[in-house]
């Protein structure tokens, strides 16, 4: 079974690279994609295992992959590299991704048509026999995780609650670091 983690050959061959790089540091690859336009871009995005990486984390993972890039020197062309978390509205790139978000509302893409169409958004509904399970206005459907080309979380007021609450609890993120709100009442005469 295949992930989505690196779509092209290129992409392929850098996540090979990096890999054991990331996860030697004790993060994980959510996604590696090789973007070229005015300017060639490597963008990784990592994570720890059950989330929570900061700047200083990315920061890290850009030295250390940096280094082995330059040594490897699998990119001809000049790049700049882009080391980032992979945000609230991640995408999903693993199997157990779809298992952890269960719940969750989602949009994906395949690679063919399925019953006429490519995208499908609705609520996860986690994985049963190697399918992502999802529901749509239809019924909950599953979808070989091997058709899918694309998966993302969607940006919903229940993610970005979910995701605060847990940054708290990890103690990622302390409310006294945070200023105080100073409200004023005046009256008017």
């Amino acid at each position: 079974m295949s992930d989505l983690i690196a779509s092209s050959a290129i992409d392929r061959r850098l996540a090979s690279i990096v890999t054991p790089v990331i996860e030697g540091l004790g993060y994980e690859l959510v996604r590696l994609r090789l973007m070229s336009g005015k300017k060639t871009t490597l963008q990784i995005m990592a994570d720890r295992p059950g989330g929570g990486i900061v700047v200083d984390d990315c920061a890290k993972i850009s030295i250390a992959v940096s280094a082995v890039l330059d040594v490897e020197d699998p990119i001809e062309d000049e790049y700049a590299l882009e080391v980032s978390s992979p945000g609230i509205d991640r995408p999903l790139t693993r199997l157990k991704d779809f298992e952890t978000f269960n719940g969750y509302q989602v949009k994906l893409l395949t690679h063919d048509l399925i019953e006429g169409r490519k995208r499908f958004s609705g609520e996860l509904r986690g994985v049963e026999n190697g399918e992502v399970l999802i529901e749509i206005a239809e019924g909950t459907i599953g979808l070989q995780f091997d058709w899918l080309a694309e998966a993302k979380l969607v940006l919903t007021d229940e993610l970005i609650s979910e995701s605060l609450r847990a940054r708290k609890d990890a103690g990622i993120i302390n409310e006294t670091d945070f200023d105080e709100v100073l409200t004023s009442e005046t009256e008017e005469d």
